[in-house]
Parts: C-alpha cells; sequence; structure tokens
C-alpha cells in the first residue's frame, strides 16, 4: 500500500538527518588530532563544492596535527577557507603545497564553547525532524482530503509519524549526550 511506502520513506529521511549529525559530531574534536574532523568539509575548488577528502589527502603524523596535502596547489586557499569557516576552531598554516592544522589544547572554555557548538548542531537536527514530519503531516492531508484515506486513519498516521519523530529526535539526544561527556571528559 502506499501509506507503508510513505511510511519508510520517512523514516529513512529521519534515519539520514541522524546519521547527518552523527558524521557532524564527528568533526567536533576531542584534542585528538583525526582526519574525520576536516574531510567532510566542503571546498569551493574548479568552480563547483568538493568534500576535503575529494581533493586531498588527510593524514596525521602524530596526536595534535592534521595534515592535508591537495593533489592539485590551487585547491590549497580553498581548503584553508573551508577549514576556516567551519569554526570548528582549527588554524589552518600552508606551507607551499602542505596545510597543518595543530588541534589546540583542550581548555575548560574551549570544551565548554564545543559543547554550545554540539548543542546548535543537534537543535539543526531537530529541525530537520520537523520539517520531515511536517512535510508528512501534508502529504497525509492531501491524502485525506483527496478521499484516498478517512479521518481515522488520518489521525493513526499522524500518531505514527509523530511516534517516527520522537524516536528520531531520541537518538539525536543520545548522540548528543554521547559527544558532550567526550567533550566534556577531563
Amino acid at each position: 500500500m502506499e501509506i507503508d511506502k510513505i511510511l519508510k520513506e520517512i523514516k529513512a529521511a529521519m534515519d539520514k538527518a541522524i546519521d547527518h549529525r552523527r558524521s557532524e559530531f564527528s568533526s567536533l574534536h576531542t584534542g585528538k588530532a583525526s582526519a574525520s574532523m576536516i574531510e567532510n568539509l566542503i571546498a569551493d575548488v574548479y568552480g563547483s563544492n568538493m568534500r576535503i577528502r575529494e581533493i586531498a589527502a588527510i593524514t596525521t603524523p602524530d596526536g595534535r596535527t592534521l595534515q592535508i596535502q591537495p593533489w592539485d596547489k590551487s585547491s590549497v586557499q580553498p581548503i584553508e577557507k573551508a577549514i576556516l569557516t567551519a569554526n570548528i576552531g582549527l588554524t589552518p598554516v600552508s606551507q607551499s603545497t602542505l596545510i597543518r592544522c595543530t588541534i589546540p589544547e583542550m581548555s575548560g572554555e574551549r570544551r565548554k564553547e564545543l559543547v554550545r557548538i554540539a548543542n546548535t548542531m543537534a537543535e539543526e537536527g531537530r529541525i530537520a525532524i520537523r520539517a520531515i514530519r511536517r512535510d508528512a503531516l501534508e502529504v497525509f492531508k492531501k491524502l485525506q482530503k483527496d478521499g484516498a484515506i478517512g479521518e481515522d486513519d488520518l489521525k493513526r498516521l499522524e500518531k505514527d509519524v509523530q511516534k517516527l519523530t520522537d524516536n528520531a529526535n531520541g537518538e539525536i539526544q543520545k548522540l548528543l549526550e554521547a559527544k558532550e561527556k567526550d567533550l566534556l571528559k577531563v
């Protein structure tokens, strides 16, 4: 039935929003260098937006340094700009065709700032989930208006969508709590 397909699409869209939050949370560092901190940042190169991992090799020569080696030296400036505008607390330093980012020591103030950033990311996730819910409810209301489903079915579907929404928001909250715990541990 078409309704089951719509519910599966809603669940898939919410899962995608959760996965996006998970990957964004991985970009928040806890004092140890990791390629995941910058690999998904978008740089404007070759007239299009590309992830850093698609245009450069990212390595961690030691526990507190990220090293980015663009495959094309014209990518150095856009990569630096992407890292700076991401507001993840890294300052890129270029040495010809090599970019280095030293992970700053985690002060208590910086940890709290990263927790605030994580909370903002989580709220963006909740907003995305609410948008998916709103769109789904509009589809179901249109189906009811067109006579494809009855009012009782609409109420049941609204409850189903709300349950999916609550589960997705709970998942985002779990991710946020885990990230906060990771950021605040000394």
